[in-house]
């Protein structure tokens, strides 16, 4: 983790080339760490600092050790100034990020996403990134409207001198499929998050875009699908999973409507030279017969999906068949028991992680993945 490379003590100070621990705010620093104010400006001589700091804040936080307190974003949004600047050779990055107090933000870098909507203090998460300007912008910005968007501590680490993304699955969905945090306990789970662990890393790491309440056209149009054409490449995947809140009378998306946006993200996918696979979601924990049987074809716009994949001629995982097959062969006792208490849409933990599975198994009987 190039530790004999990190800065310690209290006082700003040039760091290293290739690795870097930051702690923010105002409070004491953690050993092994640069502490970072919010009134430290960026300067090449020290290689970091806020971009316009008279819009940052220090503020106190509620953990301990580097999530004792942190720095606030005044002004955010994936374009804006406001960033924390590091300069950096070029290359591939790890960067892990520590929040402090909120109750959702995004992390944005490079003017795109990077993370979608982290939740509760201190939560933690990492992505990799191509620094290809020497230069590694980052910020944190909205996931919620009236949040704090809030940075504890930021960990980067020099995984390549080349600024080449792995081989990656990018996924984009809603709630059934987003990220939960703290991401290894959390109690509610998405397909996504658990993805990964039936995923070699060697041969794909996961980058889960997904977003709760998401339907097709705000993952088109409101940055999502702007984050994963920045990067996507040839031999990548984009695993794309709506139509549960298009259903939605609120969201006045039409079965016709969801299926030209849904076009509209795979044909772009596929023009990056990505292999773009469309996923139905599965159905509700109660959708069994008197017979026992689970089936829920008829929701959620899975016609205009299975339509879809036909006529794009992409990959089609069928979960909405794939998943009830199973649930028939466990019961509806066991099927409830892998949603969340009182809720018949959202998986649980151990619901998500079966998902996952399920996916991983039709990646790899489809010759997607190793």
């Amino acid at each position: 983790m190039l530790a004999a490379l990190y800065t310690a003590g209290p006082a700003p100070a040039a760091v290293a080339a290739t690795g870097y621990k930051f702690d923010f705010g105002n409070g004491a620093v953690q050993a092994g760490y640069t502490g970072v104010r919010a009134e430290d400006a960026y300067s090449a001589a020290r290689g970091y600092g806020f971009n316009t700091p008279a819009n940052m804040r220090n503020v106190s936080a509620s953990g301990s050790g580097v999530g004792s307190d942190a720095v606030q974003f005044v002004t955010f949004g994936t374009k804006s100034t406001n960033t924390f600047n590091v300069d950096l050779p070029n290359g591939l990055y790890k960067v892990k990020v520590m929040l402090g107090n909120t109750s959702r933000s995004s992390v944005a870098a490079e003017g795109v996403y990077q993370i979608i909507n982290m939740t509760g203090d201190n939560a933690v998460d990492e992505f990799q990134i191509p620094v290809t300007d020497g230069q590694l912008n980052l910020l944190v910005t909205e996931g919620k409207a009236g949040a704090a968007f809030t940075l504890s501590a930021l960990e980067i680490t020099q995984l390549s001198t080349n600024p080449t993304t792995h081989p990656t699955i990018y996924i984009g969905g809603d709630s059934t499929v987003a990220n939960y945090y703290p991401l290894d306990s959390s109690v509610q789970g998405g397909w996504g998050q658990m993805l990964q662990q039936y995923v070699n890393p060697s041969s794909f790491i996961v980058r889960n875009m997904a977003s709760g309440g998401q339907i097709a056209r705000g993952f088109l149009n409101d940055g999502q699908m702007e984050a994963i054409l920045k990067y996507i490449k040839p031999g990548d995947l984009f695993i794309v999973q709506l139509g549960i809140n298009d259903t939605n009378s609120k969201n006045t998306t039409t079965e016709a409507q969801f299926k030209e946006y849904m076009r509209d993200m795979i044909r772009q996918a596929k023009a990056k030279g990505a292999t773009a696979v469309l996923s139905t979601p599965q159905g509700r924990a109660t959708d069994f017969n008197s017979a026992g049987v689970h089936n829920a074809q008829g929701r959620w716009y899975r016609a205009a999906t299975v339509a879809l994949a036909s006529e794009e001629n992409v990959p089609l995982i069928d979960l909405n068949v794939i998943s009830s097959a199973y649930f028939t062969s466990i019961g509806p006792a066991a099927t409830l028991a892998l949603y969340m208490d009182g809720d018949s849409l959202h998986p649980n933990r151990a619901g998500a992680i079966q998902l996952a599975r399920l996916v991983s198994e039709e990646l790899k009987r489809q010759g997607l993945t190793p």
